[in-house]
């Protein structure tokens, strides 16, 4: 209570950027119960309309040659929009700077079981499907994630992003739903005025 008295001195005054932080954080705050006092029905639907917009925003970053590095879900936040956005800038390296790889097979029965790896690891090696580890414990997410966007746990995605952006291949990169875009507004008035 003692931290609320610091509102009624006189000279006392919340820099602009501390305070759009504040409204997001109340923001985000009001959004639990959007996502955890709902019906079962409901929080399936929003489950997966997260988690494929979680690997859409991964996918548009990669588009822009951008790798996040902690790819882990406190890292990234709800919009207004409901949009999944990154925030956490941390550890992010440019796609083409990393080396994207598969976890070799062990050697013997020990290798695997060695808490140790078996195989050398440089400081830009990224080993994709060391993610499920991280991000699908939950067998919900996990089933919703691989029908969408398996594909993020496989070095050969990676690779191959990384090889369009060598060869100057810019992916599209859509804000939103194709659904939502102008070419099905334009498609509808056209046949309406026929």
């Amino acid at each position: 209570m003692n931290t609320l008295r610091l509102f009624t001195l006189k000279d006392f005054s919340i820099p602009a950027s501390t305070s759009w932080y504040l409204a997001d954080l109340g923001e985000f705050r009001g959004k639990q119960a959007l996502y955890t006092q709902q019906s079962p029905q409901r929080l399936k639907t929003l489950r997966e309309h997260a988690l494929i917009e979680y690997g859409d925003a991964i996918k548009q970053m990669v588009a822009a040659n951008i790798f996040p590095g902690d790819m882990l879900y406190k890292n990234f936040g709800v919009t207004r929009q409901n949009r999944v956005v990154f925030y956490d800038y941390d550890e992010v390296a440019y796609l083409t700077d990393c080396n994207f790889r598969r976890i070799p097979p062990p050697r013997t029965p020990e290798d695997e079981m060695s808490a140790e790896p078996w195989y050398t690891v440089g400081p830009n090696d990224v080993f994709p499907e060391e993610f499920a580890t991280f991000l699908l414990g939950d067998p919900k997410v996990r089933e919703i994630f691989m029908r969408h966007h398996a594909e993020l746990l496989d070095a050969g995605y990676w690779q191959e992003r990384q090889k369009r952006i060598r060869e100057g291949i810019l992916e599209d990169v859509f804000p939103y739903p194709d659904a939502l875009r102008f070419k099905h507004r334009l498609a509808g008035s056209a046949q309406a005025a026929a």
